[in-house]
């Protein structure tokens, strides 16, 4: 921190002074923006009589002027340059605040005014700034969390927990909802969203209001890449840096070994994020019937909403029957994006930031070498273990879902449908279980060899590191690959002439019978609340929520509260990871300094 200013003699003085100013500079602006956040959402979540409009009015203005009066102190205070992104940031924030709540207030003239209101009124531009100035206080603050001396896996659980009553908080707002919901159905939605599972006890489409909806895809984009990645990115960009406590306790949820890589690693993950939702958006409102919508603007959200869900394998839409929605459900094309959405947003973010560092080193190497700047480096390994294991385990799957898919199928789904049309139904049949929970068909009318083949791909699931749940390919993968040793007579599990390690191997004997507990425990609850129901109805569901995948046979609003509570608990579980959980309650254990005999345990 570079402090400027000079008032008295004495260095020391000044410096003490300029501190406890920037400390305060500090509080006002956290402060400010948490009010006006919260007047904000006063306004929006409430139907207010003109007295109080004029009061929270008022208050609203004094806020924006306080933030971008400390904001322009900051800069004035601190910072070395103008020139940093940051800094021009905050001092355009400051400025558009500043001119704002004068505006509101009259001060300035007339046509300085008109010509304000017409940029700020069109694009809402002040309610934006605020939800953005509110996130960037909260991700400063986050990046104390380490603080608290609590395990990255409690905080990254609690991280979960607390997402998911705000969102509780903010979908029982009035104004969220065509119509009053109960609390226990406005926790089941906001669980499902930050879960990303899909699975809905109200019609996302009749029950919520615009405001409902954008903060349902505000919680599962939250959700699906996880709060701590975002706030840690925001936190680090408009702080300026990070204490290494902070990259020790980051790196874990990245999966980053190298400390000096973390902003680089967190700045990769969301910028692919933004170009394969942004890209997929505008593949969906380009294959969409505009006459399917109310106006432009109402084609932009929906295909916005679709293409976050999809990247994100949440699995809600803003369409009462999801994708098989008369004037939707021949949309093809719209199909396939969404399907390739669900892929790249499932295969994790450890297999892509793997292929780019191979093709970054190809590309730059490959123009280095015409230029002449220096000779083509060779890489001997394009990919690890990993990943190949990754990309290997979902190309089976998904073909295997496909044939089964095409072969059950045909006298079901898929029967009257053109070639093309059976083609994309097959194959977003084979990519949905993964995790995503669309539907481009009617739920109740699949096969039950099909039933059966969804179950399983629903448990294997997305991939580590992704932001979809599930058992995981790689751990499937490698218990598979342990089953073949075994029977082998292998001492030892090899794959890509590569010996996979005991440690990943007990991990994944953990995680599967953890699913296993957990699923029949669920599923037994469920039978429990509601014997009534179905054994394969059930059961469909139970998975669904632990893969968090949002697929469901039609039972979910009939559910009674007991089931509903055991769900939530399930897609928590299900989206943190059942190891996650139990590392995070079960006392590590130190340095064992001994050894027992071993003796053997007969397993036939």
């Amino acid at each position: 921190m570079r402090l400027k200013l000079k008032f008295f003699a004495n260095p020391d003085r000044n410096i003490l002074f300029l501190k406890k100013v920037i400390k305060v500079q500090e509080k006002v602006v956290q402060f400010s923006s948490i009010f006006a956040f919260a007047v904000l959402l006063f306004h929006l979540g409430y139907s207010i009589n003109p007295q109080d409009q004029v009061t929270t009015s008022s208050l609203f203005n004094i806020s924006l002027i306080l933030i971008g009066l400390g904001y322009f102190v900051r800069v004035l205070l601190v910072e070395k340059s103008i020139f940093p992104a940051r800094v021009i940031l905050e001092l355009l924030l400051s400025l558009t605040l500043t001119l704002t709540a004068l505006i509101r207030w009259n001060v300035l003239g007339d046509e300085m005014t008109k010509l304000i209101l017409e940029f700020t009124a069109h694009y809402h531009l002040i309610n934006a700034l605020v939800i953005i100035l509110f996130f960037i206080e909260l991700s400063k603050f986050s990046l104390t969390v380490n603080e608290l001396k609590l395990s990255p896996s409690l905080v990254f659980i609690l991280s979960f927990i607390l997402l998911i009553f705000v969102g509780t908080g903010l979908l029982s707002l009035p104004e969220a909802t065509t119509r009053d919901i109960s609390f226990i159905d406005a926790l089941f939605t906001a669980t499902s969203a930050v879960c990303v599972t899909g699975l809905i006890v109200l019609d996302t489409a009749k029950d919520f209001t615009f405001f409902g909806q954008v903060v349902i895809m505000i919680l599962f984009q939250i959700g699906g890449l996880g709060i701590m990645v975002f706030t840690s990115f925001f936190g680090f960009f408009f702080k300026g840096s990070y204490s290494i406590q902070n990259r020790l306790f980051i790196r874990d949820y990245i999966n980053e070994n190298n400390v000096n890589e973390i902003y680089t690693t967190l700045f990769k993950i969301i910028l692919f994020t933004v170009l394969v939702e942004g890209f997929c958006a505008f593949m969906i409102y380009h294959f969409t019937d505009a006459a399917q919508f109310s106006g432009r603007g109402d084609q932009l959200f929906f295909s916005l909403f679709h293409a976050i869900s999809a990247f994100c394998n949440a699995g809600f839409s803003t369409l009462s029957n999801g994708l098989y929605q008369e004037g939707f459900r021949e949309a093809y094309n719209m199909h396939l994006a969404i399907a390739l959405a669900i892929v790249l947003g499932g295969i994790g973010f450890p297999v892509v930031l793997n292929y780019y560092s191979y093709l970054k080193h190809v590309i730059v190497g490959k123009v280095k070498s015409i230029l002449g700047i220096e000779k083509y480096r060779h890489t001997p390994r394009v990919s690890s273990v990993n990943t190949r294991l990754v990309i290997y385990t979902t190309g089976i799957l998904l073909l295997v879902g496909m044939i089964v898919y095409a072969i059950s199928e045909q006298d079901a789904t898929l029967k009257g449908l053109s070639p093309y049309g059976k083609f994309v139904t097959t194959v977003f049949g084979a990519v949905t279980p993964r995790t995503a929970g669309f539907n481009t068909v009617d739920m109740r009318e699949l096969a039950v060899p099909t039933v059966l083949i969804y179950l399983f791909l629903m448990w294997i699931g997305a991939s580590p590191g992704s932001t979809g749940g599930g058992l995981k390919t790689s751990t499937f993968a490698v218990a598979m690959l342990n089953t073949f040793s075994i029977a082998s007579g292998k001492s030892r599990v090899e794959v890509f002439r590569r010996q996979i390690s005991n440690e990943t191997l007990k991990k994944a004997f953990a995680v599967i019978s953890l699913s296993v507990l957990v699923i029949g425990l669920g599923v037994l609850l469920l039978m429990i609340f509601d014997p009534e129901l179905p054994m394969i109805d059930v059961s469909f569901e139970v998975f669904s929520a632990f893969s968090t995948v949002g697929l469901t046979l039609g039972i979910t609003p009939q559910l009674s509260t007991g089931s509903k509570i055991v769900l939530m608990a399930i897609m928590l579980i299900g989206r943190v990871g059942t190891l996650t959980i139990l590392i995070a309650i079960v006392r590590k254990i130190g340095e064992q300094r001994y050894k027992y005999p071993e003796e053997t345990v007969y397993i036939t």
